[in-house]
């Protein structure tokens, strides 16, 4: 294998443009929006103050963890929604949180080597379209009720199920838990937390800064050119990030209750990253 320095890659890279929506908190059920929509949405009024049409992009690079089951390659769903056409490439990139910018990089990378010379890049997540899953149970019941080709093989399979083969697998849960060491994201940050010494207080008053933060800027406007406000197919406008809690205060946060380690834990629903 041959080796790369800075001087094999001698083009410089630029982000031009950029454009969000807002980011909306999961409520009850499914949301409004699967991924794809949502980065529809942005990108057309992104690409629509460019000089440039859709089709002369050189390749749409998108970053997803969870897409919903038929947008499996959801780049090329989205590239070929904004009119991008056919003829431009598109693939998915995924890196748990970090896949939006494992996209940017990778677009860099195809522009400094010369692969290309305008790439669409960004992420997507609509976490509220995570689905429900089967149980290996009840896909184990499914397979042999399909194997069985008699009523007294299928009669003799009914007697043997069972309702807890129902209980449904939730996706988002499963996939933030990591299979290595058994610990889901929250967990991971118990112990970290622990590690590192930081405190339930230190906690509570820096998620308190942050919607005090994000209460200023909403109030200065300072994502006005930021974020595109979005549609849903009930005509419903959606044009600023609705997780903020004006009312907070470390009082009320420190009444939570620990969620991710009961009961001695430091993480709340109101110190951790809301699911959007």
């Amino acid at each position: 294998m041959q080796a790369f320095d800075r001087s094999d890659f001698a083009r410089s890279v630029y982000i031009v443009d950029g454009m969000r929506t807002p980011w909306l908190k999961v409520r009850r059920g499914p949301g409004n929006f699967s991924a794809s929509d949502l980065a529809v949405q942005a990108g057309r009024y992104l690409l629509a103050r460019q000089t440039f049409t859709p089709d002369q992009l050189d390749e749409v690079v998108t970053g997803c963890v969870i897409p919903s089951s038929d947008e499996t390659n959801i780049s090329r769903v989205i590239a070929l929604r904004l009119s991008c056409g056919k003829a431009v490439p598109a693939y998915t990139v995924q890196r748990n949180c970090a896949s939006g910018m494992q996209a940017l990089d990778s677009a860099a990378l195809d522009i400094a080597c010369g692969r290309y010379d305008l790439v669409l890049a960004g992420g997507t997540e609509a976490m509220s379209q995570a689905p429900l899953l089967l149980s290996r149970e009840m896909t184990a019941w499914f397979a042999e009720w399909n194997l069985a080709t008699s009523f007294l093989a299928r009669f003799k399979l009914l007697t043997q199920f069972k309702l807890k083969y129902l209980n449904p697998v939730i996706a988002l849960l499963h996939g933030l838990t990591d299979p290595i060491v058994g610990l889901s994201m929250g967990q991971t940050a118990e112990v970290i937390a622990h590690r590192f010494g930081i405190t339930r207080e230190e906690m509570d008053k820096f998620a308190l800064q942050s919607h005090q933060r994000l209460a200023a800027a909403q109030d200065a406007e300072i994502f006005k050119d930021e974020i595109n406000p979005i549609y849903d197919k009930q005509s419903l406008y959606y044009s600023f990030d609705n997780g903020l809690r004006r009312d907070t205060n470390l009082e009320k946060l420190a009444s939570l209750k620990a969620f991710f380690d009961k009961p001695f834990g430091s993480l709340t629903a109101g110190n951790s990253s809301q699911i959007t």
